[in-house]
């Protein structure tokens, strides 16, 4: 066996189509409901929002901009005239499928990221365990994760929301247990002193402390998992990607452009958004 691996080359493909097989055969239980209920669900979700009138949504967002943002204009505007252009564009319910996309992406993202990088907070060895993973994670280029969101759940929404979560989950995981570690000690045992029990010290210290450091870590997710977009369209997911993909494919540079602004818009509004929510704390 050897000696052929060194003739003909260690079989890593093959090897690797039959574990993607035997994880497709034996958890299929698992994949096909989350395919079927959590795409209706997504479906959902993004019916509603398109059934929102436009008006209504530029209109709530513009508030939005305007007390996050400190009660500045800049935001306010630039959220106004953005929307508006996107809608008169025809873009409008391709934004509502995008914007569908990268809201469950990321709060997906969070769930798992925050207790993830708390466990690598309190124990050095979970986090020598996990880092190589978060390291692959962040390193593999991005089209090589829609294989495996292909082989376990199709195409559509679903395998984009999958390969999106892969891709932007590591820097929620890595600034959670950033911030929590960059806690000072001595508040830390201040709360022990007091007789805080590990869960009061984590809620009512650490986390408050670390908050900042966490939220910058969110928004890098949510960008992160918006620059999916464009690649997760090229497995069926809807949205202003597909319209840059379809564009690409027919060297339509006018069509591409327009919905690349509009990816472009979106992605300022939210950062924007983040970026005001977390300098207010």
């Amino acid at each position: 066996m050897l000696k052929e691996w060194f003739t003909e080359g260690i079989p890593i493909a093959d090897w690797t189509e039959s574990v993607t097989d035997f994880i497709t055969e034996t958890f299929e239980f698992i994949f096909d409901p989350i395919k079927e209920h959590f795409g209706s669900f997504m479906e959902f979700t993004s019916d509603s929002l398109t059934s929102i009138p436009p008006v209504i949504v530029i209109v709530l967002v513009a508030l939005i901009a305007f007390f996050v943002s400190g009660k500045k204009l800049g935001l306010t505007a630039f959220s106004i005239v953005g929307l508006w252009l996107i809608h008169n564009q025809g873009l409008w319910e391709h934004l509502m499928d995008t914007f569908t996309l990268v809201l469950l992406a990321s709060l997906l993202s969070v769930i798992i990221g925050v207790p993830v990088g708390i466990l690598m907070s309190k124990s050095k060895t979970t986090e020598a365990i996990i880092k190589p993973i978060l390291d692959f994670m962040q390193t593999m280029p991005a089209f090589v994760y829609l294989i495996p969101a292909v082989a376990f759940f199709g195409i559509g929404m679903v395998p984009g929301v999958f390969a999106s979560l892969i891709f932007a989950t590591p820097p929620t995981v890595r600034f959670t247990n950033l911030g929590i570690r960059q806690v000072s000690k001595e508040l830390v045992e201040a709360s022990e002193a007091f007789g805080s029990t590990g869960m009061q010290k984590l809620i009512k210290v650490e986390l408050p402390m670390a908050k900042a450091t966490i939220m910058a870590g969110i928004n890098q997710t949510v960008m992160l998992a918006l620059s999916m977009v464009v690649t997760a369209s090229m497995i069926g997911a809807p949205g202003l990607g597909r319209e840059v993909l379809s564009a690409l494919q027919r060297a339509q540079v006018g069509t591409g452009f327009v919905a690349g602004i509009g990816i472009v818009i979106l992605a300022i509004i939210i950062d924007r958004f983040t970026q005001s929510a977390n300098s207010k704390e």
